[in-house]
């Protein structure tokens, strides 16, 4: 506010003190929205758990990718530790299981009727 624009005397013209009044409530509102956010105790729980899930999330991709890589080395290990007849008769049998599917699920599911079978007699 300056001098020019008030009254003879001294009081704030009209318009300024619509300006005054418009800033106090821009101010105000302002004021509001943030005492608001700090008692929105939901939003704040919500912005933390988001904030955890995506750390979790990168940890999560990190230890994977170690994983993967360690499991890549092991599985290299072994290829380059195995005798080549062993690998040959391993990759035989799993060709063979490939080709007989059916007769191997129905060999399986017998073994496990067949233990849960003893199991419970067992327990009696």
């Amino acid at each position: 506010m300056s001098d020019e624009s008030r009254t003879h005397i001294g009081t704030p013209t009209p318009e300024e003190l619509r300006e005054l009044v418009e800033r106090s409530r821009d101010e105000l509102g302002q004021t509001v929205e943030a005492l608001a956010g700090k008692v929105d105790i939901r939003a704040q729980a919500k912005e933390k758990a988001a904030a955890v899930r995506e750390q979790a999330a990168e940890k999560t991709a990190l230890v994977a990718g170690r994983i993967r890589g360690k499991t890549r080395h092991a599985a290299q290990l072994v290829k380059d530790t195995t005798p080549e007849p062993v690998l040959d008769k391993a990759g035989q049998v799993a060709r063979a299981a490939r080709a007989h599917r059916k007769p191997l699920l129905v060999a399986g599911v017998a073994l496990a009727v067949f233990l849960l079978v003893r199991r419970s007699r067992g327990c009696r």
